[in-house]
């Protein structure tokens, strides 16, 4: 996969935002195995700097964890809590500069083990923060449990990356710019439908499932 996020020039960054850049890029085209040589070359910096700015391989990625959180997390919040149609065209527009971001998650998860537990279970918290924002903002419709329905887009959000990943043919080294199009192409659309018009056309089933978990069956109790 051909670097999606390239790293800046000598003096547009500092030394550590250059490496913590680098470091997005290589994880998210190889996976976590790769080194810190590989890391520093890409940074343009020596692998001593690296383990001097970061202590180790292991708080590079905790730091990298966090800024692609921060990342995702600033741009959903500015979409639920000032929506607008300019907004939305501009997203689509620049949605080749979070390719970087995509396969760095997806090897994350890939990856599993704790770290890969505790950064989708942040994700989740982050989800439901900035839904909190847009309920308060009057831009996001009240939830009867705010922390499931958090859970349920951050799962439904990975899942469906994830059949667009697999759909590729050289699943090793997915084209997550390709993925990206693929997504807004096929998905956004009914997305869109669904969370602003709904899917069922009455309430039946929901009301049913209330009056089921208020009253379970005595077996469940």
């Amino acid at each position: 996969m051909s670097s999606s996020r390239k790293v800046p020039p000598d003096g547009d960054l500092t030394a550590r935002a250059r490496i913590r850049d680098a470091a997005i890029e290589c994880f998210g085209e190889k996976g976590f195995g790769v080194t810190v040589r590989a890391i520093a070359d890409r940074a343009s910096v020596s692998p001593g700097l690296v383990i001097h700015h970061f202590g180790s391989k292991a708080k590079l990625r905790e730091t990298c964890d966090e800024y692609v959180r921060q990342v995702i997390y600033e741009a959903k919040k500015e979409s639920v809590s000032h929506p607008s149609a300019d907004g939305m065209i501009r997203s689509l527009r620049a949605v080749d500069q979070y390719s970087g971001l995509l396969a760095y998650l997806f090897r994350a998860m890939q990856e599993g083990g704790e770290l890969s537990r505790h950064l989708y279970e942040a994700m989740v918290a982050d989800v439901q923060s900035y839904l909190d924002i847009g309920v308060r903002e009057g831009t996001i419709r009240p939830s009867r449990d705010p922390a499931k329905r958090a859970r349920w887009l951050a799962a439904n959000g990975f899942g469906s990356i994830l059949v667009l990943v697999t759909m590729q043919r050289d699943q090793e080294n997915p084209d997550f710019g390709q993925v990206l199009h693929d997504w807004e192409q096929q998905y956004i659309l009914p997305a869109l439908e669904v969370y602003t018009e709904g899917l069922l056309a009455d309430r039946t089933m929901l009301d049913a499932y209330l009056v089921y978990v208020s009253d379970p069956p005595e077996e469940e109790r």
